[in-house]
C-alpha cells in the first residue's frame, strides 16, 4: 500500500478494519484505488501553489505570469530566453534599473547570449567645461603618454573624448552624440585547446622555435572571458573574448598566464611541469627576411642561456632561449564563430559501441583499430598529435567508431591515403577528429551491398591557400557506388564521390580554398565527372560543384565561379538531372544549372546581391561569417528568417531582433541605441 492509502485505512474505525481482515481486505483494496486519486489531487494542489511563483511554476504558466507584467516573448535562441522563465523573472529587476548602462549591458547578454558591453557615448564627448560641472577625465586631447588609452582607441573600451557626430547611431555610421548608447556584441567565441604539443618550426631555430597551432601555422591567441561577479559591473577587456595584444598581455600577464587562465606552457612529463611566470616574456616574434625574401630568423629571440621563454600572442609563436628538455605542451584559446569541426566542446552522448579501446599520449592508433574490426570503439582522450597513416578495416555487418572524447581535440597527421576497407553492410563513424595531410579513401568493392561512412564534428583540413591557388586536394574519395556518406557539423576539404553514391551534409563547410576550384565532383582524373546525389542543409560550399543529382539544398550558400579563362565546366553549380530535386532559400552563383528553385538568391535580374564574408581562410576567427554589409536577402533569407549558410543555426538575425525589441522598452526617454559588433 502507498503512504496515502495507509493513512486513509488508519482513519477507519477498528471494527471495520477487523471485519475487512476477516474477509480478505477488500476494503483496503478499495481505499488503495481512492488513494491514487487523493494523491493526484494533493499533487495538483501543490502545483497550483507553485504556479503562483515564476521560480517554481510549470513551463506553460510562465507566459501567463509574463502577460500580467506586460512581458513580450522572444525568439528562443539564447538559453536565457529559450524558456521565458528567467526572462520573466528578470523583468521586474530590469525595470527597477531601467536605463542604466549596467542594466542595458546585462539585458544584451541575457537576450542574445553574446558577451556585451554598453557604452554611453555622450560620456565621451569633448566639450567646453562648465565650471559648476567639471569633468576632469574628459580631456579634449588624448594624453599620448598614456598607452592604454591609445590601445583601446575606437573600441568598446575607448575612454578618449571625441567630437560630436549628429547622425543617427542606427545608421551605423555615427556613434558620438548626446542621445547615443552603443551596445558592443562579440560573436566570435574563444575555444580552448588543452596540453597540445607545440609544433616546431622546421626551417629555423634548431629546436628553439615553436607555434601554438597544432597545424604549424600562425594564429591569434584569445583570452578566455571571465564571468562578471557583480551585475553593476560594466564589462572590461577580461570579460569578453578577443585576441590578445602584445603590449596589453605584457602589462597584465599575471591575469592571463597560468594553468586555469587564457594560456600556459608546460614541459611534457608525469606530471607536466609549468614554466614559471617569471621566465615568460611577451614580445614580437615576427619574421626577419633576407634580401631575397627568405625567412632567416624571428625577431627578438631570447638570448641563449637566459632561460627565458618568449611568447607572441598575435602570431601564436613561442621561442625558447635554450632547447627544452622535453616537448613543450601549450594550453590556449583560439577564436571561432561556431562549434563545428573538431574541438574541445560538448558534442553530445557518444555512440554506445563496445568494446572500448582507449588511446592517449600520441600512441599508435593502428593496434587499437585492429582490435575492433568486428565492432567497437577507439576513443582518444587527449588533444595530442597522432602522426600516423592508419588503415581502417570494418568487418561485414559491424560498426566501428573512431572518436575523440568530449573535451578532447586530437589531430591525426597523415602522410598519405587513409584506406577504409569496409565489409558488406559495415559502418564507420569518425567523431571529433582533425585530420591533415591525408585523404579518406574507399575503394570500389566487388559486391553491390551498401557501406556507410559517418563523420561528425570533424575537420579535414582544406589545402593551403597559395598564389596562384593549387588544384583541389580532396579530403574524401569514395569509389563504391552503393556507399552512403553522412557529414554533420564538419569542415571538409573537397569531396570526390562516385556518381551512384549518396551524400548528405548538415551544417558543414566544403572548402576548395577558392571559388573557381572544385569542391565536389566524381573521383578519378576526369574533373568533369559528376559526384553522387547531394543533399545539403545549412551549408557553405566554397568552390565549384558538379553532382549527378541535387536532391535538396536548403538554407545554403554556394560560393562558386568559373575560371576567368579556359574553364571547361558548363556552370559553377552543375546538376546533371535537373528534373529531380529542389533548391530552396539558398544563394546560387550566376549561371547555376539546378533543379527547380524556391525563394533563392539572387533573383532574376539582380546583379548586386551576393554574400560578403569576414574571411574564407580556414583558421581565421571569422571563417565563413557573413559581414553586416551583406544584403538582408541573404542575412535573413533562410526559411525561418535566419541567415543562409553554415551559421544558420546561430540565429543571429533573431538575436538582433530580440535585443532591439527589448531596447525599445528599457531605454530612457530621448536615447537611441545602436548595435556594434566587436567581432
Amino acid at each position: 500500500m502507498s503512504t496515502t492509502a495507509e493513512r486513509l485505512y488508519e482513519l477507519l474505525p477498528a471494527i471495520h478494519r477487523i471485519r475487512d481482515a476477516e474477509q480478505g481486505y477488500p476494503l483496503r483494496e478499495l481505499l488503495s484505488l481512492i488513494a491514487e486519486q487523493v494523491a493526484a489531487m494533493e499533487e495538483n494542489l501543490e502545483q497550483l501553489y507553485d504556479d503562483q511563483f515564476i521560480e517554481t511554476c510549470a513551463p506553460w504558466v510562465a507566459p501567463y505570469i509574463g502577460d500580467l507584467i506586460g512581458y513580450r516573448s522572444l525568439h528562443g535562441v539564447a538559453p536565457s530566453v529559450a524558456s521565458p522563465r528567467a526572462d520573466v523573472a528578470n523583468t521586474i529587476r530590469y525595470r527597477r534599473r531601467k536605463g542604466t548602462a549596467a542594466m542595458l549591458e546585462q539585458l544584451a547578454r541575457d537576450v542574445t547570449g553574446w558577451p556585451a558591453r554598453a557604452v554611453e557615448f555622450f560620456q565621451l564627448l569633448g566639450w567646453t567645461q562648465y565650471m559648476n560641472h567639471l569633468r576632469t577625465s574628459a580631456h579634449y586631447s588624448p594624453d599620448l603618454r598614456h598607452w592604454e588609452q591609445l590601445h583601446w582607441r575606437d573600441t568598446a573600451f575607448d575612454t578618449i573624448a571625441h567630437t560630436v557626430d549628429v547622425r543617427h547611431i542606427s545608421s551605423g555610421a555615427a556613434r558620438h552624440n548626446i542621445p547615443n548608447i552603443g551596445l558592443y556584441l562579440w560573436r566570435v567565441r574563444a575555444f580552448p585547446l588543452t596540453r597540445s604539443p607545440a609544433v616546431i618550426d622546421p626551417d629555423i631555430g634548431a629546436g628553439l622555435r615553436f607555434r601554438f597551432n597544432p597545424l604549424g601555422t600562425d594564429m591569434a591567441l584569445y583570452n578566455t572571458p571571465e564571468t562578471e561577479e557583480e551585475i553593476t559591473h560594466l564589462a572590461e577587456p577580461r570579460n569578453v573574448p578577443q585576441p590578445l595584444a602584445r603590449r596589453w598581455l605584457k602589462a597584465h600577464l599575471d591575469d592571463y598566464y597560468g594553468p586555469d587562465n587564457s594560456l600556459s606552457v608546460e614541459l611534457d612529463g608525469n606530471p607536466p611541469q609549468l614554466i614559471a611566470r617569471s621566465l615568460v616574456t611577451i614580445c614580437d616574434l615576427s619574421d626577419i627576411k633576407d634580401g631575397g625574401g627568405n625567412v632567416v630568423a624571428w625577431a627578438h629571440q631570447p638570448a641563449p642561456g637566459s632561460g627565458l621563454l618568449a611568447v607572441d600572442p598575435v602570431l601564436g609563436r613561442l621561442a625558447f632561449a635554450d632547447a627544452p628538455t622535453t616537448a613543450p605542451l601549450v594550453s590556449f584559446h583560439y577564436g571561432f564563430t561556431i562549434a563545428s569541426g573538431g574541438g574541445e566542446y560538448e558534442r553530445g552522448a557518444p555512440v554506445p559501441v563496445t568494446p572500448l579501446q582507449t588511446v592517449q599520449g600520441g600512441a599508435a592508433l593502428q593496434p587499437a583499430l585492429n582490435a575492433v574490426q568486428s565492432g567497437g570503439t577507439v576513443e582518444v582522450i587527449d588533444s595530442r598529435r597522432y602522426v600516423e597513416t592508419p588503415a581502417i578495416t570494418v568487418n561485414a555487418g559491424s560498426t566501428v567508431v573512431l572518436r575523440a572524447a568530449n573535451g578532447a581535440r586530437p589531430l591525426l597527421v597523415a602522410s598519405g591515403d587513409i584506406v577504409m576497407n569496409l565489409g558488406a553492410d559495415a559502418t564507420l563513424i569518425l567523431d571529433g577528429w582533425i585530420i591533415s595531410g591525408g585523404t579518406l579513401t574507399m575503394a570500389a568493392f566487388a559486391d553491390t551491398l551498401p557501406r556507410r561512412l559517418v563523420l561528425r564534428d570533424c575537420t579535414l583540413v582544406p589545402g593551403p591557400r597559395a598564389a596562384p591557388p593549387q588544384d583541389d586536394a580532396p579530403g574524401v574519395i569514395v569509389n563504391h557506388a552503393f556507399a552512403t556518406v553522412e557529414l554533420e557539423r564538419c569542415i571538409m576539404a573537397p569531396l570526390h564521390l562516385v556518381a551512384d553514391a549518396e551524400v548528405s551534409l548538415t551544417e558543414c563547410v566544403i572548402d576548395a580554398t577558392a571559388p573557381d576550384l572544385i569542391a565536389y565532383r566524381g573521383p578519378g582524373v576526369d574533373d568533369l565527372a559528376p559526384g553522387g546525389a547531394l543533399t545539403l542543409d545549412s551549408c557553405t560550399i566554397i568552390g565549384k560543384v558538379h553532382t549527378q543529382q541535387l536532391s535538396l539544398a536548403s538554407d545554403s550558400i554556394f560560393v562558386a565561379a568559373l575560371a576567368p579563362a579556359g574553364d571547361t565546366w558548363l556552370a559553377p553549380l552543375w546538376a546533371e538531372r535537373r528534373q529531380i530535386g529542389c533548391v530552396r532559400f539558398s544563394y546560387l552563383p550566376s549561371g547555376a544549372r539546378t533543379p527547380r528553385r524556391y525563394r533563392c538568391q539572387p533573383e532574376e535580374g539582380d546583379t548586386q546581391t551576393r554574400p560578403h564574408f569576414t574571411s574564407l581562410r580556414y583558421g581565421d576567427p571569422g571563417y565563413c561569417q557573413l559581414r553586416q554589409s551583406t544584403s538582408e536577402k541573404i542575412r535573413r533569407g533562410a526559411h525561418d528568417e535566419s541567415e543562409m549558410g553554415v551559421l544558420h543555426g546561430l540565429y543571429q538575425p533573431q538575436r538582433e531582433t530580440n535585443l532591439r525589441v527589448r531596447m525599445d522598452e528599457y531605454l530612457r526617454f530621448g536615447l537611441e541605441a545602436g548595435l556594434i559588433y566587436g567581432s
